[in-house]
């Protein structure tokens, strides 16, 4: 099992609005695990936490979304904007034992 932690940078003010794109626009991702918003730490994080079997399914994931189905352009469409929101970001992939 592999799990991805997707981290957004904040600008202040915009993690709440972030988050909450991010969760409308995902809701129907199977592989979505967690929006999650910091409490401690770093402020004004959203990470975004998704699970797949392995990274041939994490990669097979990326390459359906350069070919659009109508509900991922929805969801897209729900996203506009959030590149002004955020300053930095990363992703960590991890193995679950």
């Amino acid at each position: 099992m592999i799990i991805i932690q997707d981290t957004f940078v904040c600008k202040p003010g915009n993690a709440s609005r972030v988050a909450k794109m991010f969760k409308e626009a995902m809701a129907s991702d199977p592989h979505l695990v967690n929006v999650m918003t910091d409490v401690t730490g770093q402020y004004n994080r959203v990470v975004i936490v998704s699970q797949f079997n392995n990274l041939s399914d994490f990669e097979k994931n990326w390459e359906a979304m350069s070919h659009p189905t109508k509900e991922m352009e929805e969801s897209m469409k729900k996203m506009q904007g959030y590149q002004e929101m955020y300053v930095s970001g990363a992703r960590e992939i991890f193995r679950t034992w």
